[in-house]
């Protein structure tokens, strides 16, 4: 692990630490006495549920490409990808590159066909995201009584998210804005190294039209958005659910949307690339905002904790758990994105 990531991870546990310094770590503790372990548990449960149901999304578009790979070796993969993106500071998308490469690996695939149907994945995923997001702003203005600042933060980083997705997907789908894209970052990087000739950039452009081909493909094929799109509302749905049971399990009855308000307003935030999986950023923002909402600090932290324990750190360590399984490759891809 390089350096400037562990720093940065260190830095996360950091934030978190002064806010529970701050806060009192007797009466967090304190609230932890208070907490249920079955609703606990429960949470889990619709943790692991919501693994299954990415791994079926996922699925919906491997096969639209008639990608052959057994669904058993999907979630692990999944897994991988999910652990690199938590441990890298890259806004939720440093393990995508690795689970492509593991699924062109163990499918024979070609690997722009793999990483077409990761990004179609990423796609699926962050469509809902932007529809419940701005949901979420308005009703962050009517039940929240965030400051001014904190509004206008928020929407910006809905902005730049939702320019980045349309300008990836106009490139996903052109082939001429694509080839121009790709010619021009070429040329950047010749401009660094000097390294890049013309049978390079010929490779590069024909991999990314063999990605474009792909994408169109999905795009087309019915079943990846009339399955896709609602199983995403349902995972996003659930994911927002295992929060709401995880403050039933500290006796905690608070309103549905307040939950759901803050919940999202914290991955939007963490998917600013600066900290390794939102580490310190999420965790901060979560506590501020369920204090702001009226449940008390210690409880919000409490409960902060458990979540991502569940949500960050089992996943983490699962996908670390199951790297060693698609060899050292695949280790090494790791590796190099830390």
């Amino acid at each position: 692990m390089k350096y400037k990531t562990l720093l940065l991870m260190l830095a996360g546990l950091g934030v978190l630490a002064i806010m529970v310094l701050f806060i009192g770590p007797e009466k967090i503790g304190s609230a932890f006495k208070q907490a249920n372990p079955w609703y606990v548990v429960l949470a889990v449960v619709v943790q692991l549920a919501i693994y299954g149901l990415w791994t079926e999304r996922w699925a919906i578009t491997i096969s639209s490409l008639d990608i052959s790979i057994k669904r058993r070796q999907l979630l692990p993969m999944l897994l991988v990808g999910l652990a690199i993106n938590n441990i890298t500071p890259s806004g939720r998308g440093g393990g995508e590159p690795v689970r492509a490469y593991i699924l062109a690996k163990y499918s024979q695939a070609p690997t722009e066909n793999a990483f077409a149907t990761v990004i179609a994945d990423r796609g699926l995923d962050t469509f809902p995201f932007i529809a419940l997001a701005i949901l979420t702003i308005i009703l962050a203005v009517i039940y929240i009584n965030l400051p001014q600042w904190m509004i206008i933060t928020l929407i910006i980083c809905l902005i730049v998210l939702i320019i980045i997705f349309v300008l990836a997907l106009y490139m996903s789908l052109n082939r001429e804005f694509g080839d121009r894209t790709i010619r021009w970052f070429l040329r950047i990087i010749n401009r660094i190294s000097n390294k890049i000739h013309d049978r390079i950039e010929l490779q590069a452009i024909n991999a990314v039209e063999g990605f474009q081909d792909s994408m169109k493909v999905m795009v087309t094929d019915r079943k990846v958005l009339l399955y896709g799109i609602p199983l995403s509302f349902l995972i996003w749905g659930l994911e927002i659910l295992r929060v709401y049971i995880i403050f039933i399990a500290f006796n905690i009855y608070a309103p549905l949307e307040i939950i759901a308000v803050v919940f999202v307003i914290s991955t939007l935030i963490g998917m600013i690339p600066l900290l390794p999986g939102g580490l310190g950023a999420v965790d901060g923002m979560m506590i501020l905002l369920y204090s702001y909402a009226g449940i008390s600090p210690s409880v919000s932290a409490a409960a902060t904790i458990v979540e991502r324990l569940i949500s960050f750190w089992m996943t983490t360590i699962l996908g670390v758990a199951v790297l060693p399984y698609f060899g050292a490759d695949a280790v090494e891809k790791m590796f190099k994105k830390l």
